[in-house]
């Protein structure tokens, strides 16, 4: 089992930034692929971006590519979203994701189905 905790989240305004946090805490942090979806009022969970269990393979959905930014630190089993330029749309519930992928990046890590760990999210609001 995996725990997660979101943190950071809040009301930022158009253009702004925004930085959320993962813990985890259970298995070997560094066993597992992590990844941010998110998820408007009325609308479909959407993929943000995932990272691989070293950092060295990252992934970002097209709506998000070029402002957001991914990271990790094992030794803190915390994974990071660094958000900028941000836009109304970019209002959602953020969740934090895990994957068990010992050594091996993960197939489909753009797919919700992929990860097996989930947190509760945490809101992101932005403001015009």
């Amino acid at each position: 089992q995996v725990q997660l905790v979101e943190s950071g989240g809040g009301l930022v305004q158009v253009g702004g930034s925004l930085s959320v946090s993962c813990a985890a805490s259970g298995r070997p942090f560094s066993s597992h692929a992590m990844a941010w979806f998110r998820q408007a009022p009325g609308k479909e969970r959407e993929f943000v971006s995932a990272i691989s269990w070293s950092g060295g393979s990252t992934y970002y959905g097209d709506s998000v590519k070029g402002r957001f930014t991914i990271s990790r630190d094992n030794a803190k089993s915390t994974v990071y979203l660094q958000m900028n330029s941000l836009k109304p749309e970019d209002t959602a519930v953020y969740y934090c994701a895990a994957a068990f992928s010992p050594g091996m990046p993960l197939s489909a890590p753009k797919s919700s189905g992929s990860y097996d760990y989930w947190g509760q999210g945490t809101q992101v609001t932005v403001s015009s």
